[in-house]
């Protein structure tokens, strides 16, 4: 099941729109997102995701202006599923330094120190960072909301609970009912979220509406 969740400036949260597949691929959110922009969503400032093939580029052709952040705390897990158990807490811990730094340049210096820490026993991982382009872009936002911006935990968390709800039940007896079921979810998070600020946006509101029009 695909999922976009989006926040306004003003911090609530919306399920923009879902879709149910087979298999993930940059194709079929390509065609969501295309889907969110003929609905009326004209302007979006950043995406996030968990790093999908092609994710990137299908962004760019439906919003060429918006940003992009690869999740942190997948590429975190990545990390640890590439290095030996006795250093995955080591490493992991290291690479916290890198998107929970005081601002961008003390991110990128801790960037490269964990380069020259690990370079020797991980040139793989090392290499990969060192190539990803997107892990610094949510510092260029205000700081009241980077926690919410360096990782899909929002969606994450909204994932587990469909999942516990639906591990309730048996089966679906058809498409048709596990789409009834999850529309029933989406409005019920709608419905809750609609009047909500969320976390560090009340700060950020004026800044993060700034940015929306300085682009026009």
């Amino acid at each position: 099941v695909y999922i976009a969740v989006g926040i306004r400036e003003d911090g609530s949260k919306e399920v923009l729109t879902y879709a149910i597949a087979p298999t993930e691929s940059a194709y079929i959110w390509k065609e969501l997102l295309q889907e969110i922009k003929q609905r009326g969503t004209e302007q979006i400032l950043l995406f996030i995701s968990d790093g999908l093939t092609g994710i990137v580029n299908a962004i760019q052709e439906v919003y060429p202006q918006a940003k992009y952040q690869t999740c942190c705390v997948h590429l975190s897990r990545n990390i640890a599923h590439k290095v030996r158990v006795t250093d995955r807490a080591e490493i992991c811990e290291d690479f916290k330094s890198v998107y929970r730094a005081e601002d961008e340049k003390a991110g990128r210096t801790a960037l490269t120190t964990f380069c020259d820490k690990w370079k020797t026993s991980y040139p793989k991982v090392v290499q990969s960072l060192k190539e990803n382009p997107y892990i610094f872009t949510f510092y260029s936002f205000p700081k009241s909301v980077w926690r919410s911006l360096y990782s899909t935990n929002l969606i994450e968390s909204f994932n587990k609970q469909i999942k516990k709800y639906t591990n309730r039940k048996e089966q679906f007896p058809h498409e048709e009912a596990l789409e009834k079921f999850l529309v029933s979810q989406f409005e019920s998070y709608n419905q809750r979220f609609a009047t909500r600020c969320h976390n560090g946006f009340d700060q950020a509101r004026a800044e993060l509406l700034a940015m929306f029009t300085t682009k026009e």
